[in-house]
């Protein structure tokens, strides 16, 4: 099948696929909401964002999004290819702690699986050139992933400080299965600061700055997103998505963000209560300033 095909059945079967979903959730008394993401819609940082912000406000209000590759509109340059890597992705946008990806197996193992000798690891503290050749090549009968890919998934989780596992899914309820201790490959998080955190608080060019009083300081320190009813003043010249300085009351850098609107909304706003930003703006605002999970402390 070409790739036009694959878009086509994908556009085809979703209508389908999120029916499922959404009548397998509601029998539990739960909402979902469909997203489909390109690799593009988390490379981009706007986009980055507008991800990131739904999936927070989604599981706010108590709704399981259910996530997929939008397939009918990728193209082989931008396609994710697997879903391990896309969930590894999507984890960095959510803010998540922890991703569980269901396999054929129970995990990784330091041999085929089919070999009678074979033995699980269980744990796997940092994913050397040995144990990323354990993973072998593309060896699923369904999608294009494999054990390869979800240990590239396992180092795209744990470089951003979130625990990876590996477990069976040919079981009745394999989360609880999982949650009581069952066969499973653990990667553990690096111990460092997240990946995403390091690299905004990090060597980046910021393009403005935003100075805060000193209950917006203690809301920040708490970690508290940036209102904008705690901003004095906003100086430089940026975009939304752009890096900027938090700056303290005693005139000292306090954190480093992406910003969630750009230079001229953010000084109209400046100051102002919630309730307020959007007889300004004249449309929706955003929640916040910076929001927390795109911000690094100094």
């Amino acid at each position: 099948a070409t790739l036009e095909d694959a878009q086509a059945a994908a556009a085809t079967g979703q209508i389908a696929l999120a029916h499922g979903w959404a009548s397998a959730l509601a029998a539990q008394g739960l909402m979902a909401a469909q997203i489909l993401l390109t690799l593009d819609d988390l490379e981009d940082r706007r986009r980055y964002l507008n991800a990131s912000a739904t999936l927070a406000r989604l599981l706010a209000l108590g709704v399981v999004p259910i996530i997929n590759e939008n397939d009918s509109v990728a193209t082989e340059e931008i396609r994710f290819g697997d879903n391990d890597r896309l969930a590894a992705r999507v984890a960095q946008a959510a803010g998540a702690q922890a991703v569980v990806l269901l396999s054929d197996v129970d995990g990784l193992y330091d041999r085929q699986p089919t070999d009678p000798a074979a033995k699980l690891i269980a744990r796997v503290d940092a994913i050397t050139p040995a144990i990323a050749g354990l993973a072998g090549g593309s060896g699923s009968g369904m999608g294009t992933g494999g054990m390869a890919a979800k240990v590239a998934a396992a180092r795209i989780a744990t470089a951003a400080g979130i625990t990876l596992a590996i477990a069976s899914g040919r079981c009745d309820h394999p989360l609880a299965r999982l949650a009581q201790g069952g066969p499973a490959t653990i990667f553990t998080a690096d111990a460092a600061p997240r990946a995403r955190k390091a690299w905004i608080g990090g060597g980046l060019t910021a393009r403005g700055e935003v100075r805060i009083d000193a209950g917006a300081a203690t809301a920040l320190a708490s970690g508290k997103s940036l209102l904008p009813a705690g901003a004095k003043a906003v100086s430089g010249t940026f975009s939304r998505g752009d890096l900027i300085v938090i700056i303290g009351p005693d005139g000292r850098p306090l954190a480093r963000g992406l910003s969630e609107y750009d230079a001229a909304d953010a000084a109209r706003i400046t100051g102002r209560r919630s309730d307020e930003v959007a007889a300004i703006l004249g449309h929706t605002p955003r929640a916040c300033l910076v929001h927390r999970n795109h911000m690094a402390l100094l």
